[in-house]
């Protein structure tokens, strides 16, 4: 499947849901990055102009290939489904709401490949405004420091380090991921048992156990223009983003603490998710 002469070439996978006011450009800037032999599109059953955007690219481009999902089987599946109908030796997930640069995937790679191959690398992400994306940059989420002080417990991010190139970190955001085939086949690909969010967290644990470093490209910097796929359905977004979190403690914490702290994190949780509901509906209803 791969095109002549890429013989190292990345495949950019793109999952889609509600994306068209950024899908266009997100392609159009793809199919002018260099290094990028296959663009796979997964659509999550998209109802406004997705499914249009992607057939006029695929018939434009006949490295651009995509699949309609009938419904929306999560961000997860979407992604494996992606790679399973790529062959390129580098894989790099792309949100629909990235604007990537002619030089940014190419530049990840040769990153990723004076490591040896063994990494799961992300860029440095900014908003319009140019504020930088705290999720570019994060740590394991730390269960006991989230009850003993939820507001400050639960806040993964860190700091950029601007005297390092290659940053070292746990977790970096699946807003944009570059990483080996070969590595993201030996540790299964993203788990399909999330629908959305902590998935990338998951993944960026597994890799660091499989021995891959985890790190952010300082020096390559991605406009990204947050969650224009979930601001059509907060409240679905939010329930799956706490649901997440308890599967990611359930898989990687819950065996090593006492059933008072899992009924503990179960709790705080969930709480916080009701927390959080009133302002869900405070902003849609513009209050």
């Amino acid at each position: 499947m791969s095109a002549p002469g890429e013989a190292d070439g990345i495949a950019a996978v793109v999952v889609s849901y509600r994306s068209a006011s950024t899908l266009d450009e997100c392609l159009v800037r793809l199919r002018a990055a260099r290094a990028v032999s296959q663009v796979r599109v997964v659509d999550n059953g998209s109802d406004d102009a997705s499914l249009e955007i992607l057939q006029r690219h695929a018939l434009a481009d006949p490295r651009v290939r995509f699949i309609a999902n009938p419904d929306n089987p999560g961000f997860g599946v979407a992604c494996n489904q992606g790679a399973a109908d790529s062959d390129a030796p580098w894989l790099a997930f792309v949100n629909p709401d990235l604007q990537v640069l002619p030089d940014s995937l190419e530049r990840l790679r040769a990153h990723a490949q004076a490591l040896g191959g063994e990494a799961l690398l992300g860029a440095d992400l900014l908003g319009d405004d140019g504020v930088r994306d705290g999720a570019a940059r994060r740590r394991d989420p730390d269960f006991a420091a989230m009850l003993r002080a939820p507001a400050r417990g639960s806040r993964l991010d860190v700091a950029m380090d601007p005297a390092r190139t290659l940053q070292p970190v746990e977790a970096i955001s699946g807003a944009l991921m570059l990483m080996p085939r070969a590595l993201f086949e030996r540790i299964g690909g993203f788990d399909e048992g999330y629908r959305l969010h902590a998935e990338d967290l998951d993944l960026c644990r597994r890799a660091r156990l499989a021995g891959a470093t985890v790190a952010v490209a300082n020096d390559v910097a991605v406009l990204h223009a947050r969650g224009v796929s979930s601001r059509s359905r907060p409240l679905f977004v939010e329930w799956h983003k706490h649901r997440g979190l308890w599967r990611y403690f359930r898989k990687f914490e819950a065996a090593r603490r006492g059933p008072v702290t899992r009924a503990a994190v179960f709790a705080a949780i969930w709480a916080h998710f009701a927390v959080v509901v009133p302002r869900v509906f405070s902003r849609r209803s513009g209050t």
